[in-house]
């Protein structure tokens, strides 16, 4: 057993004594531990969960075949208004039953005002913060679990994304009161959520949990910034010189086994660095099936151009080099290709770090695929329903769990691009999607159309060539505790709406793990 895992066992144990007089199901402290497990993301939930979002989207939106539903007045949106103790409060939240706040994503032009928490029905609000800003939660929880977005003040424009789970056993309200003097002005909010089976016993949110603690909370933050490397297992290497249309391929040891380390390192002409990164595609089959089909530009989290990218699940130096902490399991037998499609030659290293797994019913396959369309139509009035489109990110068919995404994209227009929300149906949506976000930036963990190179464990940007936002683009997410589980069915899209009609050119890369007979549709 390494440091990481004996240090997160000696705190499980720790807060299981602390609090052996209930048994939970789901502890504050066990999501902890799971956002930090490399092995746990590989396996379905141990406990069912559906993971759903509350946004400020614009109400408009209601039905596809309705007209608003490319509304995008996304900073007024709430649930309702309640009156408690004599105040008006706006709802942002309001859920029943057990579930845990995974992601709390948030941004206005204005903080001024009072969020609230109500857990469990109570009717007096047991946490509170003293503004629209997370940052303010008056929390000791690091950087990487409370992110302040690109060009936030603490007094003007911006916002954060607290990670931070918020765990409750009957129920969670959050409200913000805005007071009467001061001028309404937008509040975007974008909310993931789990909701567990009725009877799941989940302990709840407190100021004083989060004490408890503490430490753990620090540890787990520094874990997110300085990500650990798995050293057991049998170490694979392989070398060689790729020509043209050339590959290179490895047979991984037989057995029920998991891949815990990939690296790709590959040497070449500088001068034609960015296009050969992006014809340099990786393949790996699990138990003879191809799950992975992947420009490795794309899979790096780069995209077009293959610069420097950084997250809890895969890194690359912007030079050549990428290494994914992916988990992937397999029961029999696996292979790893590279196959080199460009006109240029590339010098191939590869390591790959491979170790026991125990299979079960849990278990699931690392799936990865890409798709790319170029001259998609996007649109400035998102009144005319006529000419906005919803574009697929992608279409998944069969168990899984949803894990994380790329957005690679040249801007032909003269402005932002990305002001489409994503709307992700799970299983038996049919009017509604689980998931309706506020734009393409707060997606991915920031506000108000930055165009700025930004890393962190769960995502960024990694290419922004003008301030404009014309040209080349890349963001990426990597989920964490707001992993989308499905039984049948999963599919992504995304608003085509911009600041100035015109076109873009897209590639979306996902990542995901499903059962051996799961599929992408693209």
């Amino acid at each position: 057993m390494n440091y990481t895992r004996c240090l997160l066992l000696l705190f499980s144990m720790m807060s299981f004594f602390s609090c052996k007089q209930e048994k939970y199901d789901i502890t504050f402290s066990s999501l902890l531990d799971e956002m930090v497990d490399y092995e746990e993301s590989a396996r379905f939930p141990a406990i069912p969960f559906s993971c759903r979002q509350e946004s400020s989207y614009d109400r408009r939106s209601v039905h596809p075949d309705s007209a608003g539903w490319f509304a995008n007045n996304d900073g007024f949106g709430i649930i309702r208004v309640d009156t408690i103790n004599g105040r008006k409060e706006n709802v942002l939240f309001d859920q029943d039953g057990p579930g845990v706040i995974t992601r709390f994503w948030l941004t206005t032009m204005d903080k001024r005002g009072i969020m609230r928490f109500y857990f469990n029905h109570a009717g007096d609000a047991q946490w509170e913060i003293p503004a629209y800003d997370l940052l303010r939660s008056g929390l000791s929880i690091g950087k990487e679990l409370v992110q302040e977005h690109p060009n936030y003040t603490p007094d003007g424009k911006g916002g954060n994304t607290l990670f931070l789970p918020i765990p409750y056993s009957n129920g969670c309200k959050i409200t913000f009161e805005l007071p009467d003097s001061i001028e309404p002005s937008p509040k975007y909010y974008g909310i993931n959520y789990r909701s567990y089976p009725v009877g799941t016993k989940v302990e709840t949110f407190s100021v004083e949990l989060v004490e408890q603690n503490k430490d753990k909370i620090l540890y787990v933050d520094s874990l997110l910034r300085n990500y650990p490397s798995y050293e057991k297992g049998t170490l694979l290497t392989e070398s060689k010189e790729l020509f043209s249309k050339d590959s290179l391929s490895v047979a991984l040891p037989e057995g029920t086994n998991a891949v815990r380390l990939l690296s790709i390192n590959i040497q070449m002409d500088s001068v034609h660095y960015e296009q050969a990164m992006r014809e340099q595609v990786i393949k790996m089959s699990f138990d003879g099936v191809e799950t992975v089909t992947v420009p490795l530009s794309d899979f790096s989290g780069a995209g077009m151009g293959a610069h420097k990218s950084d997250s809890w699940y895969i890194s690359a130096d912007g030079k050549g080099h990428v290494l994914s902490r992916w988990v992937m399991p397999y029961q029999s037998n696996a292979f790893f290709k590279l196959v080199n499609l460009s006109s240029t030659t590339v010098k191939a290293d590869i390591e790959i770090r491979v170790d026991d797994w125990k299979w079960d019913e849990r278990s699931l396959y690392f799936h990865s695929s890409w798709r790319q369309e170029n001259g998609i139509h996007v649109e400035a009035n998102p009144d005319n329903d006529a000419a906005c489109i919803d574009w697929n990110f992608a279409t998944l068919n069969g168990r899984g769990v949803y894990k994380g995404d790329v957005l690679s994209l040249f801007n032909h227009t003269l402005a932002w691009y990305g002001e489409g929300d994503e709307k992700i149906w799970v299983d038996d949506d049919k009017d509604f999607p689980s998931h309706f976000g506020t734009g393409t930036e707060d997606y991915y963990n920031c506000s108000w159309a930055p165009v700025i190179p930004f890393y962190t464990p769960f995502g960024g940007a990694t290419r922004a060539d003008a301030e404009t936002s014309i040209g080349y683009n890349t963001f990426f997410r990597t989920r964490s505790l707001d992993q989308i589980p499905f039984n049948r069915h999963l599919r992504f899209d995304i608003e085509m709406l911009s600041w100035i009609s015109g076109e873009v050119d897209y590639a979306a890369t996902v990542y995901w793990y499903g059962d051996l007979n799961a599929k992408a549709e693209n």
